[in-house]
């Protein structure tokens, strides 16, 4: 079984960056999609970005240009760079993990309902963002 940690939440004013850290105990040797969501209070969790295996990425417009997914394999770790943090992005974030690139963007990934049922999730991190 698969196991994601979170690290690297916390409190900053808008404008200011964080660097989320999602640790996982093992990369599996099929096909994967990696990624990141968040659940802001009363909202459902919705996809932020995506990294399939062979490389390719997904932003979702909220935070195409200030947020950047990175991974490194041999620590087996999927970062979140956010930079000009706003208000609005803050949430609690989770990493996920899902097997194949069906998932991966578009609507499958934004809405994260077939990550809920079929992939493997941190506990989150919370981000808040102070204006």
């Amino acid at each position: 079984q698969v196991q994601l940690q979170e690290s690297g939440g916390g409190s900053v004013q808008a404008g200011g960056s964080l660097r989320l850290s999602c640790s996982i105990s093992e990369l599996p040797y099929m096909s994967t999609c990696m990624g990141w969501f968040r659940q802001a209070p009363g909202k459902e969790r919705e996809g932020v970005v995506s990294l399939y295996s062979g490389g390719s990425t997904y932003y979702t417009d909220a935070v195409k240009g200030r947020f950047t997914i990175s991974q490194d394999n041999a620590k087996n770790t999927l970062y979140l760079q956010m930079n000009s943090l706003k208000p609005d992005d803050t949430a609690m974030y989770y990493c996920a993990l899902i097997y194949g690139r069906t998932y991966c963007k578009g609507a499958y990934f934004r809405s994260a309902s077939p990550w809920t049922d079929s992939g493997h999730w941190g506990q989150g991190t919370q981000v808040t963002v102070s204006s």
